[in-house]
């Protein structure tokens, strides 16, 4: 369950390249995909990992030969994602989940990934992070009570644990910190009632941290890094997996849906070091690198041996990942500017 690593570059010069890369589909994605029924619903299509994973789908069913129609459901307030999409085969719908009317426009689907939830401005408005983790949701479920589907929810479900634990696995408690994390812990308990109530197979995929070249935390170590920044290591160890290996597991874990819902923690196998990360681009950007804070024992993990044992574990390599992201923040590739706050203790977001 490796990448052939004659296909991987060395570096990644453009965007171009970037979503080409993040969107090829290895063998055993286009297997799996000959086995999905038509369509398959993307909700939340939008956001950060939505436009990748369509393409990633799209691709992968022409490249199956399987006529697979693809549809993403976003509010699209970002037009430019939407183009993108219509523009690679993907079939685009602009709905607000909120709205339990507008929902009866979503035509019946045999496969549905959920990616919605609100995090950043949580601090600020609390009453909104609640109402589209745990009202949409509802509304969704209640859609769609004979799908199959897959629902992206979050690794601040669990508390900060000791690092030498290994992180946390998916029977323990979910006691998170903070509103966001009890609004996630929410969002869980309502799919979990509407998979019991009407028998509708699901995953859970319990996911931290994607990353990209273009946000995630290597992007963020990596910029301080490059601009002489101070890097906190008070928060001193993280979990993160390579956007692409993210797709393709969500994807892939529609074969694992049940009811009650299959609960998986979706993240890279190692316990990563913050001192550590940003060493090694301290390395490859040819900066020193200055610390502040002392690492605490504990910090928020999760353990994806669960999922690698029934997916496979993620085939990109940490160090590829860490020369990419070296590379892409020196030479000023596109950033969104959207931090992950990785080092954030008290559950405010």
């Amino acid at each position: 369950m490796s990448l052939d690593t004659s296909d991987i570059p060395d570096l990644i010069a453009t965007e171009e390249e970037l979503d080409e890369l993040l969107t090829r589909p290895r063998p055993v994605l286009v297997d799996f995909i000959r086995t999905l029924n038509s369509p398959l619903t993307i909700l939340g299509a939008g956001g950060k990992m939505g436009p990748t994973l369509a393409w990633l789908v799209r691709r992968a069913a022409e490249a199956a030969g399987h006529t697979l129609d693809v549809i993403a459901v976003s509010r699209f307030s970002d037009e430019g994602a939407r183009h993108w999409l219509e523009a690679r085969g993907v079939q685009t719908l602009s709905i607000d989940l909120l709205d339990r009317e507008a929902l009866k426009q979503l035509p019946e689907a045999a496969e549905v990934i959920y990616l919605v939830g609100r995090k950043f401005g949580t601090s600020q408005n609390a009453a909104q992070t609640w109402a589209i983790n745990t009202l949409a949701p509802a509304y969704v479920a209640e859609r769609f009570p004979r799908a199959r589907m897959v629902i992206l929810s979050t690794g601040n479900v669990y508390p900060f644990v000791p690092v030498s634990s290994g992180g946390s696995v998916e029977t323990d408690a979910l006691t998170p910190l903070g509103e966001y994390g009890n609004a996630s812990v929410a969002r869980e308990r309502l799919f979990e009632f509407f998979a019991q109530q009407n028998a509708t197979p699901m995953t859970i995929l319990r996911l931290n941290y994607a990353v990209d070249l273009r946000y995630g935390v290597l992007v963020d170590i990596a910029r301080r890094v490059h601009a002489g920044e101070t890097v906190d290591v008070t928060t001193g160890h993280v979990n993160c997996i390579w956007q692409a290996d993210a797709n393709e597991m969500i994807l892939r874990s529609l074969a694992l849906a049940k009811a009650p819902p299959q609960v998986l923690n979706l993240t890279g196998p190692a316990v990563l070091s913050i001192r550590g990360l940003a060493l090694r681009f301290g390395d490859l950007l040819g900066q020193t690198v200055h610390f502040s804070g002392t690492e605490m024992d504990t910090a928020l993990l999760s353990d994806p041996a669960r999922a690698c044992a029934l997916l496979g574990p993620p085939p990109t390599a940490l160090e590829t990942v860490l020369r990419w992201t070296a590379h892409w923040v020196k030479v000023g590739g596109r950033l969104l500017d959207e931090p992950t706050h990785f080092e954030v203790r008290d559950g405010s977001y």
